[in-house]
């Protein structure tokens, strides 16, 4: 789990998930599978198209496939049914959003009246391509907000959204996980809307529908604060009892080796326990040496004799630090802060440009790089032989930062090192390297890769020869020349690997119309899995069938497409990307498959064509990931080997299952059906009772990463 998932985990915690209950909080859809007005105003909603839960940003959260899927919570959420009864003097929509596909134009929620754009009331809130849209409309017109300006949003990804209209500072706010994305200057009011307000649709048409996940929308009839906001976002009320604002930024490269901490406040803070430190985990756990004191102030000096780090900061060092806001009259304190971090720059330089181990630089490159912490002078070293600029000494300095090493050649691997001298001493570099365009590229697996199946074909994307030899081997240093080729035939099978082990290889081409030719490709390595890979979903495409390369995951998962009257399943999405690329448990692919037991029974079957011994190793167990979602049917889950041994999971319920689960198989409970491990050609996944079929319900299943393991060490 990651530090900053850790640290959101505990912030929940602490804050809870009720929401604040004011005369100014309109509504309020926590999407607890249920479609309910936490406030009690009467606000609930009534779902169209059968949208379903998911796991969310806090427990479950609303999902919206761009179909027609809405919400609609009726007439009356309007800022004028609370407060002082007239125009409301401002308003705040708050929500977490995770956008499938941003583009286009997709409504997240409102209840505008006039399809014309005339005068009537209501607002929307709107994902316009990839920025967020607002509209307010009063008796004098329409107020419209969409422009290129603001944060974009990328597809799956979770934002908080808070959209602030401030009538008394007539201005309109846009907030991004709690930070300013724009803001812009308006005159109009906001009034009254009898529309339906709608979740997930236009109003009052209905179209533009929404495509991802909605959680924890909010609607309050004042302009919150940015300190508000900030409680709001992480699932509590409009109080935020943490420090905010660090100075320096959080990751901030801080060039000087003293600081001035300062941070905001929290709501309730009358004293503030600071602590700092080079280690994240000491200052996680308030390790001895890192609490630097409780104090009234909101700032502290570190880097200086008599504060912490009297000796000064260190250049190259990352330092952690951490506000915990106390108030001894609150149950709660102390508050707990997230932990932030600044970086002294190293000494030696940093941030090449070309990034160390680029590909395709072009051949007329200028390259740059962050002068080291204090450095006057750069020596640059260059050469197309590692170890020549790694041994390199006595080249003359310069002053800029940048070096042209002028035309370079096609295809071909270079290296250069910058030393920096800061007048009284010389930081010796790191040796960078970048490979110039016209080279070849790894396609399959890529450079690095772990967990690679032990039955990889390798594939690469043509440089500029006509013709290429390919080496492979486990020592880096003396590859196997394997075999050659010519152009239109890059890949190689290297066929059985061993597991858990590093293999390197190379692609050298040459093409007899260059006069640079040959060309030594660079090294790329990958490292096998120490697991047996039945099928990851990675290697699908959707390429259209019959074309060269098209493996689309429907044809290699038989379901029941074309046999609907004894198989109910259907795996694949439609339209295209059929393997899905969202719900994905490892890698970027899982399969997905559409189940409907009217039939009695809904199943997909693969037809092994490698990695059929299921006995290498000592592997005894079948893993499988899943997920399903709340909205399916119950219905049992079963696999299959060589079409006639079965095994179900044990719970009745796993059709349901909201997040990936685990399924583990002795595979021993197979071989006591009679399947020899030795020779297993199908392996199937169903949904219902094999053996004796019964009508059931429907639903969609998720599957992914199906491995064999041997017994743990």
């Amino acid at each position: 789990m990651c530090r900053k998932l850790i640290y959101l985990v505990s912030l929940v915690l602490v804050l809870g998930l009720a929401s604040t209950i004011s005369a100014e909080l309109v509504a309020h859809w926590q999407f607890e599978d249920d479609f309910v007005d936490a406030t009690g105003n009467g606000h609930d909603g009534t779902p169209n198209g059968d949208p379903s839960f998911v796991p969310g940003r806090f427990g479950q959260a609303l999902e919206l496939t761009g179909t027609p899927q809405y919400v609609n919570c009726g007439t009356g959420v309007s800022f004028t049914t609370v407060g002082d009864g007239g125009t409301a003097e401002g308003y705040t929509i708050s929500v977490w959003i995770n956008p499938y596909n941003p583009g286009g134009d997709s409504k997240i929620c409102g209840d505008l009246d006039d399809p014309g754009w005339g005068a009537a009331g209501g607002f929307k809130l709107a994902l316009y391509q990839t920025r967020i849209e607002s509209d307010v409309r009063d008796s004098s017109g329409r107020f419209f907000s969409r422009s290129t300006d603001g944060i974009a949003l990328e597809a799956n990804t979770w934002y908080h959204v808070a959209v602030v209209y401030d009538d008394a500072g007539d201005t309109y706010t846009e907030y991004i996980n709690g930070e300013v994305s724009r803001s812009v200057s308006v005159t109009q009011g906001v009034a009254a809307s009898t529309a339906e307000f709608r979740i997930g649709t236009d109003t009052p048409n209905l179209n533009y529908y929404f495509n991802g996940l909605l959680d924890d929308l909010r609607i309050y009839a004042y302009a919150l604060s940015e300190q508000e906001i900030l409680g709001v976002m992480q699932g509590g009320g409009v109080s935020y009892p943490f420090a905010l604002g660090p100075v320096p930024k959080d990751t901030a490269l801080h060039k000087d080796t003293w600081v001035n901490l300062s941070w905001r406040p929290g709501d309730s803070a009358v004293s503030h326990d600071v602590y700092l430190g080079d280690n994240f985990d000491d200052v996680n756990a308030g390790a001895e040496g890192t609490f630097q004191g409780n104090q009234t102030d909101t700032f502290l000096v570190a880097g200086f004799p008599g504060f912490p780090f009297p000796d000064g900061l260190v250049p190259g060092t990352t330092y952690y630090w951490r506000i915990d806001e106390v108030n001894d009259t609150e149950p709660n304190s102390p508050w707990k802060g997230e932990i932030w971090s600044f970086m002294i720059p190293p000494k030696t330089a940093y941030f090449p440009d070309p990034a160390d181990a680029g590909e395709t630089v072009a051949v007329n490159a200028n390259l740059s790089w962050t002068p080291g912490f204090g450095a006057k002078l750069h020596t640059v070293y260059f050469g197309d032989n590692f170890d020549d600029i790694s041994n390199a000494a006595g080249g003359l300095p310069q002053g800029a930062a940048s070096y042209s090493p002028g035309e370079l050649k096609q295809a071909k691997t270079y290296y250069w090192r910058i030393d920096e001298f800061d007048a009284f001493d010389t930081y010796k570099g790191n040796v960078w390297s970048f490979t110039t365009e016209g080279a070849v590229a790894a396609l399959d697996p890529v450079n690095g890769a772990v967990d690679v199946t032990q039955t990889p074909v390798l594939t690469w994307a043509p440089g500029l020869g006509a013709s290429h030899e390919i080496y492979f081997g486990t020592d880096a240093a003396s590859l196997e020349l394997k075999g050659s080729g010519n152009l239109g035939s890059e890949s190689y099978d290297p066929g059985q690997l061993e597991w858990n082990t590093t293999y390197y290889w190379r692609i050298d081409e040459a093409n007899n119309a260059n006069s640079d030719s040959p060309w030594t490709g660079p090294l790329w390595s990958f490292t096998t899995a120490n697991f047996l890979i039945v099928d990851d979903m990675e290697s699908y495409n959707d390429i259209n069938e019959g074309e060269p390369g098209s493996n689309r995951i429907y044809l290699a998962w038989v379901d029941g497409y074309d046999n609907p009257a004894e198989n109910g399943s259907v795996v694949g999405n439609d339209p295209p990307p059929f393997a899905e690329q969202t719900i994905v448990h490892g890698g970027l692919q899982s399969m997905p498959m559409f189940y409907d037991n009217a039939v009695g029974k809904s199943e997909a079957t693969l037809t092994l064509t490698s990695n059929r011994d299921w006995t290498v190793n000592g592997v005894n167990t079948l893993t499988i990931w899943f997920r399903g979602t709340s909205s399916n049917a119950a219905e049992p889950m079963y696999v299959v080997l060589n079409g006639s041994a079965v095994v179900t999971n044990d719970n009745p319920d796993a059709a349901q299952a909201t997040a990936w689960t685990e399924w583990n198989i002795d595979l021993q409970a197979f071989a006591d059906q009679g399947v020899n491990l030795a020779n297993v050609n199908s392996i199937t996944l169903g949904l219902g009772n094999r053996t004796n079929p019964v009508a059931g319900g429907a639903g969609v299943m998720y599957f992914d990463d199906i491995r064999l393991y041997p017994p743990a060490q």
